[in-house]
This record gives structure tokens, sequence and C-alpha cells, in this order.
């Protein structure tokens, strides 16, 4: 019992390390990967669609429609600062990817057209920003992550900001 013990145990050592050696070979990592990374599932254009969807929620035209402006301010330490102002919109971060509600729901930032990410609220700190003319944009979304449109207008705002 022993000996086949014994037997056994240099059989798992030598077949692991041949195992390796044969991932190895081929490529193959064992440092696992990041389900944050966007590029795990296609890069942050596939992150994008996955969560704008086609179908957009439209809302009629009127004083209780929902509207958007914006502001980029340099940060005085590092970076920059996204100020995002709605009119009849509620940030409702309790409620994403929820059912949608009239006047709730989340806006997605964009930089030169990539999206950064979801805003839940009115503002967001930009780490850093590219050389150039840089066009940020903020859109509205309904808690689907639908884009909200009034008379088929999207609900976005769009500054340029210029950065040395």
């Amino acid at each position: 019992m022993a000996r086949s013990l014994a037997l056994f145990a240099i059989g798992l050592v030598f077949g692991g390390g041949a195992g390796f050696v044969l991932a190895a070979a081929n490529g193959v990592t064992f440092d696992g990967h990041d389900h944050g990374d966007p590029a795990h599932h296609g890069g942050v254009q596939a992150e994008a669609m996955a969560h704008d969807h086609s179908t957009p929620v439209n809302l009629p035209a009127g004083a209780d429609a929902p509207s958007v402006a914006i502001a980029v301010i340099p940060d005085p330490m590092a970076g920059w600062n996204l100020h995002v102002m709605p009119q009849n919109f509620r940030f409702a971060p309790e409620s994403a990817s929820a059912a949608d509600k009239d006047g709730e729901g989340h806006a997605h930032v964009y930089i030169n057209g990539e999206k950064l990410g979801r805003l839940y609220g009115n503002w967001m700190h930009i780490p850093a920003l590219p050389k150039g003319a840089v066009e940020v944009e903020v859109s509205l979304n309904a808690n689907s992550h639908s884009p909200l449109t009034v008379d088929n207008v999207p609900v976005r705002a769009v500054v340029t900001v210029q950065v040395d």
C-alpha cells in the first residue's frame, strides 16, 4: 500500500509538471483574468453596445420634458470635474437595470465618442483628458439604459474642451 501511495504521489508531481510545461508551450497562462476589464468582453464598444439599447424611450415635449446641461471644469489638483445639471430628471442608481420610470435613470459619459462610463449623480472627476480639442458628451438614459429622447431628439449635452 505504501508503495502504491508513493507511486501515486510521484505520478501527480510529474504529471502536474508535464501539464504545466505543455500548457506553457501552447501559450496558456494561469494568472486568471479581470472581469472588470472591458477588453475581456470585446472592449469598450462591446460594453457600450450591451447597455446602449437601440430603442429609445421617447417622451413628449413640454414643460416637464427632461433636459441636461454640462460644464467641464479644470480640477485645481489634477484632471477635470464634470458637472451634470439635469432638469425634470432624477438620478436613480438604486433602479439601474430595473424597469423604466418617467423622469429617472442615469447618464452615460462619452469622451470623443468613446464611452467613459455611467454616472449616477451630478458630479464626476475625470482624471485625464487627451490633448487637443476634446468632446465631452453626456446622455440621459432610462433605468433600462435606453437613451431618453424628447420628440425623437436625444436628451444630451456636448461641450468641447481645449486641453493643453
